[in-house]
């Protein structure tokens, strides 16, 4: 096999800074005055670098969460292959493991960490370094609570199995974890897999697109949520009825069901976002692009909410980016997931946009009103944010921005990250 072109543009996304714009800002957004940020940890390449994932929480607040690339290891162009990680709630590092390619390379995704203190998840290479050699095609692993053993429990050969995973993991009441290779499957356009507690994996559902519509799914990136019965429900970010993307679910048998498909324009399109379900069965999450005709014609993507009814499932855009001058709102929206407080208010973050184009952190109340929380910077406070956010039981929000932070590390790609908290 060899790498495809959409790879390689995915992870020049993911470790080229994009060219600073010179927009003047002529409008803000409202300003949270009584929300603090702060950055807990800062960092510096050996301790890891760039997280892309979100971080998760223990009930001590410990911060539990991984770094796409550093560490060690030769991956990614010698910036190493990628590190797991357990920090205090002072944000001091208690322990790093570092992948090495054999054991896993570049997890993109965060953790799921379960009752007796195990984490699993995913790594968007290594394993099988024969598939796609030498990068390997990606694997599901196994950190126990101290961080010194992991176990690879499946690695991805390519179609038809999976290929590339992405996916923030799942786990049932059998110890069987689910996500999605974004790639792979029976026709190459990604996959919805369980694997169980001795590894044995199972392909629950191949997309068959074709990516620019008129069919199935394509490109499932984020992973899945999983609901009382057992379904799984998560987004494509292209294909479905048109070209832009669905929301669709899995059955315990394996029974596809396309729910919804975004056409684009105003609606949203290239959803990539974990979806998040409230009480009522609704999903909350976001589109990378689409919305109005802003961020070069293609829009800044869009908050939507999508709900079950008698005539079937309905979109509604809660909110759209970049609707003001300069997108100091933010711009484009990414991997998720949103989290929603007791009073029904939606908080995530934007890649891009904001103040100094670095990204911001988000809050949406339920009349539809945006407050800007913070304004990344791109230096000491960190840039980009690509994963949404997490809570403690205090409201405290919690995330990780992929770069900024110490910016002499990778310097030509604009700093190592940082994990940051905002206190209401």
């Amino acid at each position: 096999m060899t790498i495809p072109a959409m790879t390689w543009q995915r992870l020049k996304l993911l470790l080229v800074l994009a060219a600073a714009l010179a927009a003047t800002v002529a409008a803000a957004p409202a300003q949270a005055q009584n929300y603090k940020f702060k950055v807990l940890h800062t960092f510096h390449g050996a301790s890891g670098a760039q997280p892309v994932g979100g971080v998760t929480l223990d009930g001590a607040g410990n911060i539990y969460g991984t770094t796409g690339v550093g560490g060690g290891g030769n991956c990614s162009g010698g910036t190493g292959c990628g590190t797991a990680f357990k920090l205090d709630r002072t944000g001091k590092q208690v322990w790093l493991y570092k992948f090495n390619g054999k054991d896993g390379a570049i997890p993109y995704a965060g953790l799921l960490r379960d009752s007796s203190g195990s984490l699993f998840g995913t790594t968007l290479m290594g394993g099988d370094l024969s598939c796609n050699s030498p990068y390997g095609c990606g694997a599901v692993f196994k950190l126990d609570k101290t961080g010194r053993k992991e176990v690879v429990l499946h690695k991805f050969t390519g179609p038809p199995d999976g290929w590339g995973p992405e996916a923030l993991l799942v786990e049932d009441g059998a110890r069987n974890v689910y996500g999605t290779t974004w790639i792979g499957g029976s026709d190459s356009v990604g996959s919805v897999f369980r694997v169980d507690s001795s590894g044995n994996e199972t392909v629950l559902h191949s997309f068959t697109g074709p990516p620019d519509g008129g069919g199935d799914g394509a490109f499932p990136y984020p992973g899945v949520i999983r609901d009382a019965t057992g379904s799984l429900y998560g987004v494509t970010d292209g294909g479905g009825a048109y070209c832009c993307g669905t929301v669709y679910t899995v059955d315990t048998a394996g029974n596809e069901a396309i729910l919804y498909s975004f056409p684009g324009y105003s609606y949203g399109s290239g959803p990539l976002s974990v979806l998040l379900e409230d009480s009522a069965g609704n999903f909350y999450g976001t589109t990378k692009s689409g919305g109005n005709s802003e961020c070069g014609g293609g829009g800044c993507g869009v908050l939507f909410e999508v709900s079950p009814g008698s005539g079937g499932w309905t979109e509604t855009v809660l909110y759209t980016f970049c609707s003001l001058t300069g997108c100091a709102d933010g711009e484009e929206p990414l991997a998720g997931p949103l989290v929603m407080d007791a009073a029904g208010s939606l908080y995530g973050t934007t890649y891009f946009g904001g103040a100094h184009d670095d990204g911001v952190v988000f809050k949406l109340d339920t009349a539809g009103k945006e407050t800007v929380l913070h304004n990344f910077t791109g230096g000491a406070d960190g840039a980009d944010p690509w994963a949404g956010l997490a809570t403690d039981a205090s409201g405290n929000l919690y995330g990780t921005t992929q770069l900024g932070g110490d910016l002499k590390c990778l310097s030509k790609y604009g700093g190592c990250g940082v994990v940051f908290k905002i206190t209401p």
